[in-house]
């Protein structure tokens, strides 16, 4: 049935626009190289990779601490609301996709051929949205948990640096930064499903799923008290969120999917000698049909990759965590408070399973934060060198791995910091989850739209999104869009 369900998937939205016969290329081509387009020849499974990495950082604060919270107050009335955020964000990963197979560019340098500004309005979104970082201090806290309890020693700040320092020495330790990552997050993600079903079998019943089920059609449905702000907030952690999703592109070029077989995988300054990447990416000539038969089967396979990683096994999972708050929060009425949650169904596990139910569900959370904190740092480090790379030619006097080191060591250096100044001050690392979500939904409200428009102008006729495609762009620039008016309005006082 999933086969068969694929396939049909595939056909729906593999089916890009018929091969052009155009005898010339548009003007606002001139600046991408024209290329033949790499020929695919390793199978889905050899390719496999992008996909788990994304995975591993959507199954992060969102999956284990905000929608198991809204469980635990509200049950599952509106769990339909994550699984549709999901679903939203699987056609818009397309897209991300089809840009990087087509150009070997990161979507960022795609916004900045619309407009040179772009650049810095990524640059302020994606460290404005993730610098604080409350996803490394929970992670720090279920690291502490694990290990000493709640209540043994050590402050958040202090655990919140052990985890960053594990995330330095998978990043600067091995040569190739991204093998590290995509093999890390692998294992994190077994883990974490292995653990999550335990859970299910240990506390669920046949009302639970009943429950769970009818929560997933209960289209519309918003519970009093549940703001316009904290709906947006939850759809956006639904999934990646925020810029996060845009992550996807380096992933691919690093992979060598499309053309990015012809980029220099970004490698490790500290290890040894790096290349000097292109500043400039890539486009097909229309005019050969065989150029449009490989892009056919690079889509096809990120189609596959987003399907079974990204939006099959996201939707499980967090449907998964919903469950076990559903199972062990909810019928006592207990809404857990900052750095809490992941202790609070720990500690009810242990009354079933005793201390062996307790460290799964403790072990199941340290990998799914620890996952995220890694690929934040490892995405957001990308971002910034990527951005100022490409658009700052003083830059590039220094090769895109030297700024991806200070980057990322900044950003460690940092986050430790104000992790440590945050809870001096008695700031939970809620707060900053839920600032992060607010600001990663008002970016995908810009480039939601800013994508499609990139991709039907500067891609060739061949490879522009299909009428489905376009649809759900234009669904998702609708829900994103509709919601950041809706947040203004709510904040301003207009609507409540």
């Amino acid at each position: 049935m999933l086969t068969f369900g694929l396939n049909y998937h595939l056909m729906m939205i593999g089916g890009v626009a018929s091969v052009s016969q155009d005898k010339s290329l548009r003007l606002n081509q001139i600046d991408l190289q024209i290329a033949e387009m790499p020929a695919k020849t390793q199978s889905f499974w050899q390719l496999a990779g992008p996909g788990a990495i994304l995975v591993g950082l959507s199954i992060g604060a969102g999956e284990i601490v905000v929608w198991p919270r809204i469980a635990a107050e509200y049950g599952a009335s509106m769990v339909w609301a994550a699984t549709v955020g999901i679903f939203i964000q699987l056609w818009i990963n397309f897209e991300i996709a089809r840009w990087t197979i087509v150009t070997g560019e990161s979507v960022f340098a795609g916004f900045s051929r619309v407009w040179r500004g772009f650049a810095a309005v990524f640059l302020l979104f994606t460290v404005f949205g993730w610098i604080a970082p409350g996803w490394a201090k929970t992670s720090g806290l279920a690291l502490k948990a694990l290990l000493v309890g709640p209540q043994g020693f050590g402050s958040g700040a202090f655990w919140t640096s052990v985890t960053f320092a594990f995330v330095a020495l998978l990043l600067f330790g091995p040569k190739a930064i991204y093998n590290s990552v995509e093999k890390t997050i692998e294992a994190l993600v077994v883990i974490i499903v292995v653990g999550l079903l335990c859970v299910a079998i240990a506390v669920g019943t046949s009302g639970h799923w009943v429950e769970l089920a009818q929560g997933m059609v209960n289209f519309g449905h918003v519970e009093r008290g549940m703001d316009v702000k904290a709906l947006f907030i939850a759809m956006t952690f639904a999934g990646a969120g925020g810029t996060a999703n845009l992550f996807y592109s380096f992933y691919l070029r690093d992979k060598h999917i499309g053309m990015g077989a012809r980029i220099p995988s970004l490698q490790n300054p500290i290890r040894g000698r790096t290349e000097k990447l292109p500043t400039v990416g890539f486009t097909y000539d229309d005019n050969n049909p065989e150029n449009a038969r490989q892009f056919r089967a690079w889509f096809k396979y990120a189609i596959k990759d987003q399907t079974l990683f990204f939006w099959f096994l996201n939707t499980v999972t967090i449907l998964l965590f919903i469950f076990g708050a559903l199972c062990v929060l909810h019928p006592s009425g207990l809404v857990p408070q900052a750095g809490t949650l992941i202790w609070d169904e720990a500690e009810v596990l242990a009354k079933i399973w005793g201390k062996f139910g307790r460290t799964v569900f403790l072990i199941v959370g340290v990998a799914t934060l620890f996952s995220t904190e890694l690929a934040l740092v490892d995405g957001c480090a990308r971002s910034v060198a990527d951005i100022l790379y490409f658009n700052v030619p003083a830059a590039r006097k220094r090769d895109l791995a030297w700024w991806y080191m200070v980057v990322a060591g900044t950003w460690i250096v940092f986050g430790t910091w104000l992790t440590w100044f945050m809870e001096k001050r008695n700031i939970t690392e809620l707060g900053f989850l839920f600032n992060a979500a607010y600001v990663g939904g008002f970016a995908m409200a810009v480039y939601v739209p800013l994508l499609l428009y990139m991709n039907y102008r500067y891609l060739p006729r061949s490879a522009r999104p299909n009428w489905v495609c376009t649809f759900f762009m234009i669904v998702a620039s609708l829900v994103y869009g509709g919601f950041a008016v809706a947040s203004i309005l709510w904040e301003t006082g207009v609507i409540r």
